[in-house]
C-alpha cells in the first residue's frame, strides 16, 4: 500500500509530523506507534528499518517525531519528557480517528520510557516493547553531566548532543526528575518486552534489568548482543522489528492465514467487503489475487489474467530446461516474457467487431548458453510443446457444482 505523510497537533496546537508506513500486499491487521530516541527523529535509519520488518509481517507503522525534532513545529527547549508522553497519547488519538487505534507501542530509548508512561492512557494498547529504554527517565541527564551547573546556575544550557547542540533548560531537569521507574511500572498492566544490548553503552544493560524486576508479568526480555545504543548495523534494527512482531503475536488479535480445504488443487474466497482482493490457496500455497487500482481493486496481487500467464511463462520455462538437461544442451538460463490481451483475428471479415477479436499470449524468451542456432530454434520448437501453452490450444471444459455450505 506505501506510504503516508501524517501531521497531526500536539496539546500545544503545533504541527506535528509523522509517516504511516503500510504494508505493499494488504490491509494492516494491526497499527503500531513508535516513539524515537532523544534528540533523533522518525527518519533515523534504525527506525526505518524496525518498521520495515512489522510491515512484512502485515503491521502498519506511525512514526513521528516529537514536538521541536525533525520536521515538526515548536522548541525543543520548551518540550520535556511529560511533552513526550503527551504527543505519543495526541498520535494515537490521531490514530484512532483517521486510521485505527494501535495496539501496540514501541520506544527507542528515552522513548522506550515515554511509550512505558503513555501505555496507561492508551485504552486499544495490548503490549509495548522498549528498545534500550533507561529505567529512569532522570537517567538521560548524563548526556550533559558537565553542563548541569550552568543549567542550575543559569536556568538555561546549550549542550552538544551527538555533535548538535540543542538548548536545554531547567524545567527539562525538573519534569525529569518527578518521574520514577516504580510509578511508571506500576501503572502499566501491559505485555512488556525489554531489548537491551551487553554493550550499551549509553543505557547501560542494568537498566533492562531493573525494569524487568519492576514490571508485572507478563514480562519479556530478550539480549540484543553485539548491538550497540542506536543500532547502528542494519541487520540489528531488521532483527528487532522481526523479534517483536514474532512476540506481539500472543497479545495482539492476528488473523490466522485462512484454512481452505478442499479436494481440489485451487481454491479461491472473496468476501463482499473484499472488493476484489481473493484469498487463494494454490496446491499448499496461500497467496492472493486482485486487479489494479485503475480497475476498482487494490493491487495486493495479480490479476486472474497474469496468473495464467505466469502459468504459462513458468511452464514454457520448465519444459524448456528439462529438454536441454536430457538432451546435455548448455542452456544456463531461460527466461520468459508473457504478456495477455485481446488481438483482432488474422483475415476477419468486420474487424471492427469485439466479436473478432481472440485471446492472444504474446511471448518473448531469451535463452542463455553455449548454444548453437540449429539448438535454438529446436528450443523454441520445444516451448509450444509445453502442457499449458497445449491446454490453452486445446478444447477445454470446466464443470461447475454447488457445494453446499
Amino acid at each position: 500500500m506505501g506510504n503516508k505523510r501524517i501531521y497531526f497537533k500536539n496539546q500545544e496546537g503545533e504541527l506535528l509530523s509523522g509517516r504511516l508506513d503500510l504494508p505493499v500486499d494488504q490491509h494492516p491487521h494491526n497499527f503500531v506507534l513508535f516513539a524515537h530516541c532523544f534528540t533523533c527523529n522518525k527518519n533515523l535509519l534504525a527506525v526505518s528499518n524496525i518498521s520495515r520488518s512489522l510491515t512484512s509481517k502485515g503491521f502498519g507503522v506511525f512514526r513521528f517525531d516529537f514536538t521541536g525534532l525533525g520536521e515538526s513545529e515548536g522548541d525543543f527547549e520548551d518540550s520535556n519528557f511529560s511533552g513526550n508522553v503527551e504527543d505519543i497519547i495526541e498520535a494515537a488519538k490521531h490514530m484512532k480517528e483517521n486510521y485505527k487505534s494501535p495496539s501496540l507501542l514501541i520506544g527507542h530509548s528515552l522513548g522506550g520510557a515515554a511509550v512505558l508512561a503513555a501505555a496507561p492512557d492508551i485504552s486499544s494498547v495490548k503490549a509495548v516493547a522498549t528498545i534500550g529504554a533507561p529505567s529512569n527517565p532522570n537517567h538521560v541527564k548524563h548526556l550533559f553531566q558537565s553542563n548541569l551547573d550552568e543549567i542550575n546556575t543559569n536556568g538555561i544550557a546549550k549542550v552538544n548532543i551527538g555533535g548538535r547542540d540543542f538548548t536545554i533548560k531547567k524545567q527539562f531537569l525538573n519534569d525529569l526528575k518527578s518521574q520514577t521507574t516504580q510509578d511508571i511500572i506500576d501503572k502499566n498492566k501491559k505485555a512488556l518486552l525489554f531489548l537491551h544490548s551487553p554493550q550499551d553503552n549509553i543505557v547501560g544493560i542494568k537498566n533492562a534489568e531493573e525494569l524487568y524486576k519492576a514490571a508485572h508479568h507478563p514480562k519479556s526480555f530478550i539480549t540484543l548482543d553485539g548491538a550497540d545504543h542506536l543500532l547502528s548495523e542494519k541487520s540489528d534494527s531488521l532483527y528487532v522489528g522481526k523479534v517483536i512482531a514474532s512476540w506481539v503475536d500472543r497479545y495482539v488479535n492476528i488473523p490466522e492465514t485462512i484454512n481452505l480445504k478442499t479436494q481440489h488443487q485451487v481454491v479461491a474466497v472473496l468476501d463482499d467487503d473484499e472488493g476484489f482482493t481473493t484469498k487463494m490457496k494454490v496446491g499448499r500455497h496461500f497467496m492472493l489475487a486482485d486487479e489494479p487500482k485503475d480497475f476498482g481493486g487494490n493491487d495486493f496481487g495479480p490479476s486472474p489474467y497474469e496468473y495464467v500467464s505466469a502459468g504459462l511463462s513458468a511452464c514454457t520455462a520448465m519444459t524448456m530446461q528439462m529438454y536441454a538437461k536430457r538432451k546435455k544442451w548448455d542452456l544456463q538460463q531461460v527466461e520468459v516474457h508473457t504478456t495477455y490481451g485481446k488481438d483482432h483475428a488474422k483475415d476477419c471479415e468486420s474487424c471492427e467487431a469485439d466479436t473478432s477479436k481472440i485471446d492472444t499470449f504474446k511471448r518473448a524468451i531469451k535463452i542463455s548458453g553455449d548454444l548453437d542456432e540449429k539448438q535454438k530454434q529446436r528450443l523454441l520448437e520445444i516451448a509450444d510443446k509445453c502442457p499449458v501453452h497445449r491446454t490453452l490450444h486445446s478444447d477445454t471444459q470446466v464443470l461447475t457444482q454447488i457445494i453446499s455450505a
